[in-house]
């Protein structure tokens, strides 16, 4: 593709070859407070989405799971508890400042998960590797969703599931009041917790921007995934994707 083709960042159309840059920026910005501030902005609920798709996962011990754009390491610390020993977890982030603060976490918390700084729209692994694949809060900041869903599906071995968990459209009459909370609460939120508001705006935005419960599944499907699902939580703030590779 060109360079000067463009892309979403929140509202804004950027050049596509920007977009990367200032995502990187938005976290770096935030990755000291990110876990509190997800508690924050979610009431915690954010943990029980992540549990919710660990149970959707189907991993048994000695499985091998990769979490994508794993930022500070919720979903691979759980799948590292929940394989033990025989399993093994790959924790990978596009962005240093989160990774590293995902690694740290681990450590502390005696996980065994290899760590790997990379792009998911250019997994090194090979074909057909994993029994699970999960990407949490991070395809939609993404610049090419397709070309990272396509990824993650040649990375998963036949048999294997991929999870997409990210906000999503929430119940039409519960709208007004979402929009206020995502743009005039969340923004001072993050600019009392992390001096930061203009991130925590564009975080709001890329929501907004981002591809419907229905859209993304058909998104799944055209990267060659099948038997596609979702599951909406919190009455559509949150919607779990899944979808295997046969």
């Amino acid at each position: 593709m060109s360079d000067r083709n463009t892309t979403h960042f929140g509202f804004q159309e950027v050049i596509e070859g920007e977009k990367a840059q200032r995502v990187a920026d938005v976290f770096d910005s935030v990755a000291q407070r990110y876990d509190l501030m997800n508690d924050l902005m979610s009431g915690g609920l954010h943990r029980l989405w992540k549990a919710f798709t660990i149970a959707r996962s189907g991993v048994r011990e000695g499985a091998r799971v990769l979490d994508v754009a794993g930022g500070t390491g919720d979903l691979a610390l759980a799948f590292a508890r929940k394989l033990g020993n025989s399993g093994q977890v790959w924790l990978t982030d596009i962005n240093n400042a989160m990774l590293t603060r995902g690694r740290d976490r681990l450590c502390d918390q005696g996980a065994l998960v290899r760590v790997a700084q990379c792009d998911a729209e250019q997994l090194p692994f090979a074909d057909d590797y994993f029994d699970c694949v999960t990407v949490a809060f991070g395809l939609r900041n993404m610049t090419h969703k397709d070309v990272a869903l396509a990824e993650m599906r040649r990375v998963l071995r036949p048999g294997g599931r991929l999870l997409v968990l990210e906000f999503s459209r929430v119940w039409k009459p519960l709208a007004p009041a979402y929009d206020f909370y995502s743009f005039k609460v969340i923004p001072r939120i993050g600019q009392l917790v992390t001096r930061d508001e203009a991130s925590y705006r564009y975080l709001a935005e890329s929501i907004r921007v981002h591809p419907d419960q229905e859209g993304l599944k058909r998104l799944m499907e055209q990267a060659g995934l099948e038997k596609v699902e979702f599951f909406n939580l919190a009455l559509g703030v949150v919607a779990l994707h899944r979808g295997f590779k046969f």
